[in-house]
Order: C-alpha cells, then structure tokens, then sequence
C-alpha cells in the first residue's frame, strides 16, 4: 500500500519542519521499518534510535500520529486504521486517500536532532526516588533472603518496565511542573515500596510524599497508562503510593500530617459536613494548616483580594440538599473499608 510519511525534522536550538516522504509497504510493516526504509533508499540523514526491534529494549519511542508508542511495536496497518476511525467520528475533513503517518520526537525532553530527544532528566528522576532495593539490615549471610510466591506476584507488572520514556513523554504534570519526577520513576518507586526486602519503607514513603515532585503532583489523566507499551499502568501504581501514605497517616489529625493527605482529609470532613465543599474553610484548613501555617495563609491573601475584587468571595455557606445521603454514602465507604 502507498503511505506518506511526515516526519518532523529539527536540529538542537532550531525550529522543526516537516517533511514528507513515499513509501509503498505492506501493512504489516512496522513504523522503525518504515523509518529505516527511509533513512536506507530516500534521506540517511534522518536521525532516529533503535536496538532490539523486538519491543525489549525502550529505544524507538516517538511519537505517531500524535501519541508515543514504540514504533517497533505499531504497523503501517493498523495506524491507517486507527486514522480511519478517528476520521469517521470527527467533524474535520475525510481521510485522504493517500494515508499520511506522522512521527515526532518524544515530548518533555529537548531534541537533539530529528527524533532523538535527551533523555537526561527522564535519567536523573529515575535516580532520584533511589529505585534499588535495600536490604542492608535485614542480612542473613548464611543463606538467601526468599520470597513467597504471593510477595514476587506484586512486582510482576511493574517488573514489565522497559524504560521506554513514553509515559514521561505524555506527562501532563511533568509537563507543568519541571519539579515532577514523573510517572516511570514512580512506578518504578512502586517496586521498592511493594518488596518485602526493602527495609526503607517508611523513609520512601515521607519521601515520594514530599510536595509535588512526589505522588501529589500527579494530576491523574492516565495518559501514561494509554501510551504505555508493556501494560505497566504507572497511574495505577502511583494510587498505591498513595494509598500507602494514606494508611500510615490515616490515624493522625489533619493539622499533623502533610499537606497533600490533609487536602485530602479536609475535603472529605467538608463533603461530609456540608454535601459540598465549604470555600471558606478548605483553604485555611488546608493551605493555613487551621491557622498554624502563617506562611501559608500570607499565601492566600492575594487569591482572597482577587476573589473579592471580582465578587467571588462566598460570604455565606448553604448545604446541599442532598447532604445526608452524601454523608450516609461516606460512612458506608468507610465501614466496607474497615
């Protein structure tokens, strides 16, 4: 079949251009076949990286037709396909008749050239939730430290990582907040929290729930899940950080835990309370720490004069109409929990 190839082309510090190359393949062809077809017969200045091209090693993310995949994994094929689909459910133009695939570097990560990014922060973050087991004092050197089989079976699916970057690359939070270290390093993180040799439990865990560089930061809108190539679900592991936060803090009061679980707490006393958040108390309770937090309530002064330039200071608070069943719901959650 005859495909059109729009690839994006750029130099480091330089604006990127399309350009357009023809092929005819079968549909059955691969996306880095296709990339190598090009860089063989057509253009061998096209820069791109690949290895195993057998979905193992991570290097041929990029991005195609507007999400990151592994173009070793995804075919001419069933890319027409997906374009026909999204055609037939959208107001814009008719697919062409000529198919065009378009591939792009990797997001969150400067270009080098063409379709390789540096992946040097994507490195770094990984480092810095220090992703490697520690066993240092829980040592018997005259035999093994084992595992049941249960206790291995929940490090299977975050095991799966290949480090492709592709979830890094559709990182809304990341994306935002440079100070994210994103959702591969958390899933990743996951492993050592879930090992029942990591004696560091508790110290990973006041650390991935520091501010938004942590789990906090996460703004849960399972891009990483869709892209991700080996089914490692990062946004599921990362809700496991948290639930493990959570059931550490879970016995203290708001005022002496941190900020991301009280937000947490606060809201849900509010809803309990009122069927609806009370404006007037989430942030002092929240941001204020209840009045404990100077620095934090100076923070809010500036929001709260805007909100009351502009008329949207609530003055009064009514409950929802339908606050009892929301708290009778609350209440029943919490009993199936216990």
């Amino acid at each position: 079949m005859q495909v059109l190839f729009q690839i994006v082309r750029q130099q480091a510090d330089a604006a990127p251009h399309l350009q357009t190359y023809a092929l005819n393949v079968e549909p059955s062809r691969t996306i880095l076949d296709c990339l190598n077809q090009i860089k063989w017969e057509q253009d061998g200045t096209l820069g791109f990286r690949k290895n195993c091209r057998n979905t193992i090693c991570g290097s041929c993310s990029v991005r195609i037709n507007g999400r990151s995949a592994l173009a070793c994994k995804e075919n001419v094929g069933g890319e027409v396909t997906r374009l026909q689909e999204i055609a037939a459910h959208s107001l814009s133009e008719p697919a062409a008749e000529i198919p065009t695939i378009t591939v792009a570097p990797m997001g969150n990560m400067p270009v080098i050239k063409d379709l390789i990014v540096d992946m040097t922060s994507f490195w770094d973050n990984l480092e810095a939730v220090d992703p490697f087991v520690s066993t240092s004092a829980r040592q018997v050197p005259e035999r093994e430290f084992l595992q049941s089989p249960p206790e291995r079976e929940r490090l299977n699916q975050v095991g799966n990582c290949i480090l492709c970057g592709a979830c890094y690359s559709e990182c809304n939070a990341r994306e935002t907040d440079p100070s994210f270290v994103g959702p591969h390093a958390l899933a990743k993180a996951y492993r050592t929290v879930a090992d029942s040799r990591d004696h560091q439990t508790e110290q990973r865990l006041e650390r991935y729930s520091q501010g938004t560089a942590g789990v906090w930061g996460c703004t849960r809108c399972y891009y990483c899940n869709s892209v991700c190539p080996m089914e490692v679900a990062p946004m599921e592991q990362i809700s496991k950080i948290k639930q493990a936060i959570l059931e550490r803090q879970s016995e203290q009061q708001p005022a002496q835990v941190s900020r991301p679980v009280r937000h947490r707490k606060v809201l849900i006393d509010l809803v309990k309370q009122g069927g609806w958040i009370d404006e007037r108390q989430f942030g002092i309770r929240v941001v204020g720490n209840s009045f404990r937090d100077w620095k934090g309530l100076a923070s809010l002064g500036s929001l709260g004069i805007r909100m009351v330039q502009k008329g949207k200071f609530p003055t009064r608070f009514e409950p929802s109409e339908g606050a009892r069943q929301v708290r009778s719901l609350i209440d029943a959650v919490r009993k199936a929990e216990v």
